[in-house]
């Protein structure tokens, strides 16, 4: 494996910028949310996600809890409603169609090690990501992270094991009322502009942050990481910052105390 494919990530223009694993300041609460930048045609977001989830399982075992908040990031902003066909636009994306296989090859090398099975060869669309960001923000509005964690595993699985078009309304309706959303919120959104404020909200804060790349890991405005990093990184990079924070938090109970008895 390369280091390369180590912190892969997915960004507008094809190229891997560098990436860091390791958190910056301790400034976390021993439960916390961690605010994952994403998009939903990105293959590296969805192999992230998976090491992401184990890395959240393990340090549960040690009393260390976290939460998901998923965040939009657009790959492809000037994408066509409709989308666009895969081989043509990844070809002129990447250059060659044969690079364009190279790469969804290295993807599925690294997915196949979290149980993801790519189906690249049923994909015939690349399509326009923003009404699914937007079926997430409601996911997560109605439903909180369980919710919005199973919408996103949905929008990833119909994309990338099914070939199915996120970018299609009858698709996100079901991968919507498969979470367990209910029916009425969904067509809404289908039909009108529900949570695109938001969305565009949100992709402007990941640009003022520097967000060139995706997966990007946050929590709060607190950078962790950015790239589908293993999970045994994942896991030391959270817990520095978890138990640096859970050291704090019991410096600042003990002062309360002191001050209470003065």
């Amino acid at each position: 494996m390369t280091a390369n494919a180590e912190r892969s990530l997915c960004t507008a223009d094809g190229r891997a910028p560098g990436a860091s694993g390791a958190a910056q300041s301790p400034r976390l609460a021993t439960v916390f949310e961690l605010n994952i930048v994403s998009d939903t045609i990105c293959p590296w977001c969805f192999v992230g996600k998976r090491r992401i989830d184990r890395a959240i399982e393990e340090l549960a075992a040690e009393g260390l809890a976290a939460t998901t908040r998923w965040l939009p990031f657009e790959l492809n902003p000037q994408m066509p409603a409709a989308g666009m066909d895969r081989r043509v636009y990844r070809s002129a994306k990447f250059g060659t169609w044969e690079r364009s296989q190279a790469l969804d090859a290295q993807v599925a090398v690294e997915g196949a090690r979290e149980g993801i099975v790519f189906r690249h060869d049923l994909m015939e669309r690349t399509p326009n990501t923003r009404a699914s960001h937007r079926l997430i923000w409601l996911a997560g509005e109605l439903g909180g992270a369980t919710v919005q964690n199973r919408v996103v595993e949905g929008l990833f699985s119909a994309y990338f094991c099914e070939g199915r078009n996120v970018g299609e309304a009858g698709v996100l309706a079901e991968i919507g009322l498969a979470a367990g959303l209910p029916v009425e919120p969904i067509a809404a959104l289908l039909a009108g502009d529900d949570g695109l404020a938001q969305v565009l909200q949100h992709e402007a804060w990941a640009a003022s942050a520097g967000i060139q790349g995706v997966p990007s890991v946050r929590a709060g405005d607190l950078f962790l990481f950015s790239g589908a990093l293993r999970t045994p990184l994942i896991v030391k990079a959270l817990r520095k910052v978890a138990l640096a924070n859970r050291a704090a938090a019991v410096v600042r109970e003990g002062e309360a105390g002191t001050d209470a008895r003065a």
